[in-house]
């Protein structure tokens, strides 16, 4: 299988929404909203000052494995001096297409973004599907993680 893999261009936006929905479905979220609009903002704003970037994985003319990261200032820390981390999100691969090593070679290159944007750490809110990968490439639980809906 030829898999080529290339970074979201704003042409990309439309499948790559398509594909982000799917993502959340099959993490079962609850759809009471029309989630498009919202994507599409925040990917286009967000692609056009370079604090949004993805890597997508090309089969053909099919995007088949997408990923993401968002790259955020906090008031720096100890561990992260500078502030900035990289918030990862949208790894999805096509089903027919798991088990291949793509979403591995899709956070290689996130990872790699983040580190050449200076981020000091890249964060993520992880799937039940997504923890065995994660853990595997050295990402570790941080218990401290709270959310508060508002």
């Amino acid at each position: 299988m030829d898999i080529e893999y290339r970074k979201l261009t704003a042409a990309d936006v439309d499948t790559f929404i398509t594909m982000r929905i799917a993502q959340l479905r099959e993490e079962g979220a609850t759809e009471d909203i029309d989630l498009r609009p919202a994507l599409e903002d925040y990917y286009r704003r967000h692609m056009a000052d370079g604090t949004f970037l993805s890597w997508l994985a090309v089969k053909g003319e099919r995007i088949v494995g997408t990923s993401g990261i968002s790259v955020v200032e906090k008031p720096p820390y100890f561990g992260c001096p500078n502030g900035r981390i990289a918030l990862l999100s949208s790894m999805y691969t096509a089903e027919d297409c798991r088990r291949m090593g793509i979403a591995r070679e899709l956070l290689s290159r996130v990872t790699e973004e983040a580190r050449a944007l200076g981020c000091a750490a890249v964060h993520i809110t992880a799937s039940d599907m997504g923890v065995l990968l994660y853990k595997s490439f050295g990402f570790e639980h941080n218990g401290n993680f709270m959310q508060y809906r508002l």
